[in-house]
């Protein structure tokens, strides 16, 4: 099967917001202190608009929401952004879309910023596994307090 990627329209946000939310019961993430609490989970469209915010989805050839990732300033600190939000599906895990993904999120990232951090879910090790492979690298606090205080797997790379 042939994969997009490209920016998200507004008619994506609803899709996305079902990915990450099948995603997070899959991995026992459904309540308050992760992404599931996120007020701007259906409006991420408008979120990931502005000069150094994006979210980017990959679509499959009928144009139907497959993945998707974010890169976000994070606020108060100076050339360090967040990969944000980065999920699939299931039935396309393992395909290469997520790499493909990582590095449009990076190489955008790299424009505007010197560092990417991230936090994610102690039992999604598939993915703490996947993100080492792009050089991140695991730290033990958090570089800001964010509203995702179950996400305390947190890693930081140099970009």
């Amino acid at each position: 099967m042939t994969y997009t990627i490209r920016e998200i329209e507004e008619k994506d946000n609803k899709a996305v917001e079902k990915i990450i939310r099948d995603c997070l019961i899959e991995f026992g993430g459904d309540h308050e202190g992760t992404a599931w609490a996120d007020p701007d989970l259906g409006r991420f469209s408008h979120i990931y608009n502005s000069e150094g915010n994006r979210y980017w989805v990959a679509t499959d050839e009928n144009d139907v929401v497959v993945a998707g990732v974010g890169i976000g300033k994070l606020p108060g600190l100076e050339r360090v952004c967040e990969l944000q939000k980065m999920y699939s599906i299931k039935k396309v895990r393992g395909e290469g879309i997520s790499h493909e993904l990582i590095k449009t999120a990076l190489n955008y990232a790299k424009r505007y910023y010197d560092r990417c951090y991230l936090e994610t879910l102690p039992n999604m090790i598939a993915a703490q596994k996947f993100y080492e492979k792009y050089g991140f690298v695991r730290i033990d606090e958090a570089l800001i307090k964010t509203e995702h205080f179950e996400c305390d797997v947190r890693y930081i790379k140099d970009l």
